[in-house]
């Protein structure tokens, strides 16, 4: 039998998700991709901020007076948090979620350093204590958020249950964060655009992917200007203040959670991103506050 490719839109993580994927009829399409989607969906459900039941919550209600047992899944997060606060030099650090009660993007008002100073004094991974299968956050109001990485790991293991069931042509995008299991049908490379930072219908770039994963971080999700500038939702943890110096940065990347770590720290290191990203030897396309384009490809498949 002759496959063709489906197509199943679904909304999860706040994002308008898709799974794409090759298979011999539609009652085989979609069995698997109702599974990819249902792990989605528990990825969520378990490591959610704003589930009361999540693991995170219940975490982070312990703050200052519990130790909370953990599953070996989310250890393994926990151990790739440590990772990523280590090889960014303490800029990716999953306790600056706590900012957040500082800045409402819905509202154009950026916080007075009265209000961002006590929040400030709980961004501080390296006193929680993560060893010996449990996890402590050493002061009351303390929190953590999986969101930095979150989609991305969801993307991956949806990716991975589809390449399980067979799938061999297709991806997984969870937002904008893509997984793919293999090329379209005929061989050729999807094609995917790089949105536009300043037009929200524009294509500033596209990138020919068959393998592997690209993720993007931007100032664009989540923002405000004020007089001309923008203040975004990636927030620096030292600072409190939003990064500027980038508009977007994609990664593409054996993983999406590799590529949106890397993008993230990217843009957390502002000007010294670039030379961050060509250290990571991953291929990459970003654009700075100017409007610049930078952009290395392992492959020749980046076309303006």
């Amino acid at each position: 039998m002759v496959e063709q490719i489906f197509r199943f839109p679904f909304d999860a993580m706040a994002s308008r998700c898709e799974i794409r994927l090759a298979a011999v009829d539609g009652y085989v399409a979609e069995e698997l991709a109702q599974a990819a989607i249902a792990e989605v969906r528990r990825i969520e459900r378990t490591y959610s901020r704003y589930r009361a039941d999540s693991i995170v919550s219940r975490i982070n209600a312990a703050a200052g007076r519990d130790r909370v047992e953990c599953d070996a899944e989310t250890l393994q997060l926990l151990a790739y948090a440590d990772h990523l606060y280590r090889a960014s030099g303490g800029l990716f650090d999953i306790t600056s979620g706590v900012l957040r009660r500082a800045w409402d993007f819905r509202h154009a008002r950026v916080p007075a350093p009265e209000e961002l100073a006590p929040l400030l004094a709980l961004v501080d991974w390296p006193a929680v204590q993560h060893e010996d299968g449990g996890i402590f956050l050493p002061r009351a109001g303390m929190e953590i958020d999986f969101g930095g990485f979150g989609k991305e790991y969801a993307a991956d293991r949806a990716g991975a249950l589809l390449l399980q069931g067979g799938v061999r042509h297709g991806y997984v995008n969870l937002g904008g964060d893509m997984r793919f299991m293999g090329p379209q049908l005929d061989g050729r490379a999807w094609s995917i655009g790089i949105q536009d930072p300043r037009k929200p219908d524009g294509i500033v770039a596209s990138i020919a992917v068959s393998q592997g994963a690209l993720a993007t971080s931007g100032d664009y999700e989540r923002f405000f200007d004020i007089d001309g500038k923008r203040y975004c939702h990636v927030l620096n943890p030292r600072t409190g203040m939003p990064v500027s110096h980038w508009r977007s940065v994609s990664v593409l990347a054996p993983l999406a959670v590799l590529g949106g770590s890397v993008s993230t720290i990217a843009m957390l290191k502002e000007d010294e991103g670039l030379s961050f990203l060509a250290a990571s030897g991953l291929a990459y396309f970003a654009i700075d506050s100017a409007g610049q384009q930078y952009h290395h490809s392992i492959s020749g498949d980046y076309a303006s």
